[in-house]
């Protein structure tokens, strides 16, 4: 993840993100750095807008979480009409079916 912050740290101070880069404030945190995941992280965010990216990251928690409220609370009263149609034979249903 630290990975990560660095790459983000440098995208805030409007740093070109690189090898050297990510190493460095890697380096001053005191992270053991692993240039073969420094490697892979400047190149999976080659061509990528971080901007956008984060942008759409903070955005769709937000969009989602009305969302789901909004279908947990539709999923609720059907869960309730279900049980209350269970309820309106008294029980006693399903025995009428065993004796023909």
């Amino acid at each position: 993840m630290e990975y990560v912050y660095a790459a983000m740290l440098l995208h805030s101070a409007e740093k070109e993100i690189d090898e050297d880069a990510v190493s460095a404030v890697l380096k001053a945190a005191g992270v053991d750095v692993d240039a073969a995941r420094v490697k892979a992280l400047v190149a999976s965010l080659s061509g990528v807008d971080i901007a956008e990216a984060m942008a759409t990251a903070v955005a769709a928690p937000a969009a989602a979480a009305p969302a789901a409220a909004a279908a947990s609370a539709d999923a609720a009263p059907a869960e309730e009409e279900e049980e209350e149609e269970e309820d309106d034979g008294g029980g006693f249903e399903g025995l009428g079916s065993l004796f023909g």
